[in-house]
């Protein structure tokens, strides 16, 4: 089994899916085998990674496998796809899609057992791989709640802002209280990254200074902002063909090496 990795928020626009995928792609430098589950129904950590859906065929999705009538002990190695993506370690990252369907599945939260479908879709379809990093939607309802039933950690990420902080310390708080209604005692909250961070902005310092008070230790570091990742998240593209992106590559390669640390080989 893999080691399974919830990103959260409470809040939009906090990089969670840009976090999702610079680990993935940064794993996958280091040599590991990662998995990436879209919970999502907006899909774009799908779409940042090169999938493209196909309206005339369309595959299958994180969707069709968590529909009631097809939750099964490891169907999700059906579901497993390759990115779009052309780099050298490309191979090394899959992902199980999102498309917008995937909302109808949080319309079922009271359908029994029906927050252990995610678990059960992943159970032995993820034995090929070290890591599975799964992208949460920006709240804490039924989907995100799917994703921390089958995880064995949370990671948090936030801008600087006191809502997106706000936020995160609430995704951090819901890990601690909710292992145990969701099936998953042992659930453990990681840490948290502060994105976009700009030392020009007085604001966002304030917002560092107080995220360092909140979680401590637990801030694994701050990756700046940058168009370029904007850019390459964009144009769905890997770091790695950006230029001039040395900098932010080795950020997000020692935020890979924490989480190796912290989530175990």
């Amino acid at each position: 089994m893999a080691k399974r990795i919830a990103v959260g928020n409470n809040k939009g626009g906090a990089k969670k899916t840009t976090l999702t995928v610079r680990l993935a792609e940064a794993l996958a430098k280091q040599g590991k085998r990662v998995g990436v589950v879209d919970m999502d129904p907006q899909g774009n950590a799908s779409r940042r990674l090169g999938w493209v859906d196909s309206p005339d065929n369309p595959p299958l999705t994180i969707s069709e496998a968590l529909e009631p009538e097809n939750v099964a002990d490891g169907i999700g190695a059906q579901i497993w796809q390759p990115i779009g993506w052309t780099a050298e370690y490309a191979d090394r990252i899959t992902v199980m899609p999102a498309r917008f369907t995937l909302e109808d599945r949080a319309t079922e939260a009271g359908h029994k057992g029906a927050w252990r479908r995610l678990a059960k879709t992943l159970k032995g379809a993820d034995d090929h791989l070290d890591y599975v990093l799964i992208d949460c939607p920006p709240s804490l309802g039924h989907l995100t709640q799917l994703a921390l039933a089958a995880a064995h950690h949370a990671l948090a990420t936030t801008e600087p802002e006191y809502d997106s902080v706000e936020a995160a310390v609430r995704y951090r708080d819901f890990v601690a209280t909710s292992g145990d209604d969701l099936g998953n005692p042992d659930l453990t909250f990681l840490g948290v990254v502060v994105s976009a961070y700009d030392q020009r902005i007085g604001a966002h310092v304030g917002q560092l200074n107080g995220a360092r008070k909140l979680f401590g230790d637990l801030v694994w570091g701050v990756i700046p902002r940058r168009s370029l990742i904007t850019n390459a998240d964009e144009y769905g593209q890997p770091l790695s063909e950006v230029a001039d992106s040395s900098e932010v590559r080795g950020v997000f390669e020692l935020l890979a090496e924490r989480l190796v640390k912290e989530a175990g080989a």
